[in-house]
């Protein structure tokens, strides 16, 4: 199985999605009365603390996979880990960019009404969960990079192609 990073368009994507559905939200909380908007303040520590914990798994995954074989300490991380360490990197990078245009759209709709007490608590909840939300983008990016192993000594190397080899085991076994 080989894991292919997550292009840019789609966090691009991810963006404009959420700041649309961010921007529609709020028109309907004008339209409707009801109003939406907004962030509560134990959803910015939730994305912050699960932005910290990928990127110290990511980290030690890093660690572990470009340390020498014979070298390495005795910890948890091991394939299952660094692939579940790599899809949560994937999923918090995307994730977070579609929650930082849903707040950012949040923003936009309400930033004329910024006098009132209520959208004045509201823009600051979600540009805090925006700034949040754009870190755990970067961090998703960042822990994406840090899970990929480097490469190896096998027949895809440049260094090995340089080497000649006998075409088939026949020959190999001859020698």
């Amino acid at each position: 199985m080989k894991a292919r990073r997550t292009p840019w368009w789609q966090y691009v994507a991810a963006a404009v999605l959420g700041l649309l559905a961010g921007i529609g939200l709020a028109v309907y909380g004008e339209r409707s009365g009801l109003s939406l908007i907004g962030a509560p303040w134990v959803v910015a520590g939730l994305l912050a603390v699960l932005g910290m914990i990928v990127l110290v798994l990511a980290l030690q995954v890093h660690k572990y996979a470009n340390t020498d074989p014979k070298k390495r300490p005795h910890s948890f991380v091991n394939p299952t880990v660094a692939v579940y360490t790599l899809v949560l990197a994937k999923a918090l990078g995307l994730a977070g960019a579609a929650l930082a245009g849903w707040y950012g759209g949040q923003i936009l709709m309400s930033v004329g009404h910024f006098e009132a007490p209520f959208y004045h608590d509201a823009v600051i909840e979600c540009a805090v969960s925006a700034v949040i939300c754009v870190a755990d983008m970067i961090i998703g990016i960042i822990g994406e990079w840090l899970c990929q192993l480097p490469p190896n000594e096998g027949p895809e190397n440049p260094k090995m192609k340089a080497v000649s080899r006998p075409r088939n085991t026949a020959q190999a076994y001859k020698q």
